[in-house]
């Protein structure tokens, strides 16, 4: 099971419920039914634009991603999935990375919602599920657009486990909250005190999956058409932002936009995140 306990589980919808609260939206909930398990999805704007697909990445949720695009939702039809075995209201199932099941899960959702000309906007996880999507069936996706996307390149492990995983395991053994700020501060461009409770009872309260992540082949990526922009932030410690830019043209045949995100860690700051939006619009 994804939450170690109902408790747990508990305490991190308490937060969910707060934050999309906080965000003061128009939206509609559903519960959808997959094959890979019930996916909770939260909608905003008008049902004649354009569909927009927001997928957040490892330890987020929907209502923290559409925070960070307030305005996508002026020239979009927002769909924000909450993804599988992370910590929302989505289905407590953790699919194969080695697979194409995230991106088979992804279509039908699309399926299931009856969109077309779909616009992917995936971070971090998300920007994996939409490469996956692109594998598996790109006949119902127009554009994507990956925020420090998982799948093209990844950093250097011993960089990785000494500025990330070695202070999580400490904070998890522990729960002294001097190990989860350094994780924070090696991830986040910034972040506040919501970020740092949500994952702080993350990391408390969930079994997360901390297996070596895949990428993509060359023979993959060249086959896929659909146009592709990406985001990649300089100091990403975990998928470093030149290198992925270097492996990204040279592997993707569709690939519309690249843009450096400088001086940025994994997680951008407000102002980048703005200007990504800012992107994606003029893009519509």
């Amino acid at each position: 099971m994804f939450f170690k306990s109902e408790a747990g589980k508990s305490k991190i919808l308490d937060l969910y419920h707060q934050k999309l609260e906080d965000l003061s939206i128009d939206y509609s909930e559903q519960l959808l039914e997959t094959k890979f398990g019930i996916t909770n999805i939260i909608s905003v704007g008008d049902t004649n634009l354009p569909p927009l697909l927001l997928i957040h990445g490892t330890g987020g949720c929907a209502p923290q991603i559409l925070e960070s695009f307030p305005s996508l939702s002026s020239k979009y039809c927002v769909y924000a999935i909450d993804v599988l075995a992370q910590p929302n209201k989505s289905a407590e199932n953790r699919l194969d990375m080695k697979s194409l099941d995230y991106g088979k899960w992804l279509i039908e959702i699309i399926i299931k919602l009856g969109l077309k000309e779909v616009t992917l906007v995936g971070f971090s996880f998300g920007g994996f599920i939409s490469l996956k999507a692109l594998e598996f069936n790109e006949t119902l996706i127009k554009q994507a657009f990956l925020i420090a996307p998982v799948y093209i390149v990844n950093g250097n492990p011993l960089i990785g486990l000494w500025k990330m995983f070695i202070p999580l395991k400490k904070f998890i053994k522990t729960n002294n909250s001097k190990y989860i700020k350094k994780v924070m501060g090696a991830l986040f461009s910034e972040y506040d005190d919501f970020a740092l409770k949500y994952m702080s009872f993350t990391f408390q309260h969930c079994n997360m999956d901390f297996s070596p992540l895949p990428v993509i082949s060359k023979d993959s990526a060249k086959s896929i058409k659909t146009p592709i922009t990406i985001f990649a932030c300089e100091n990403d410690l975990m998928f470093p932002g030149k290198k992925m830019i270097k492996r990204a043209q040279n592997i993707f045949s569709s690939l519309h936009k690249v843009l450096l995100l400088k001086g940025s860690k994994h997680v951008p700051n407000t102002a980048n995140f703005k200007k990504i939006e800012e992107i994606i619009l003029g893009d519509n």
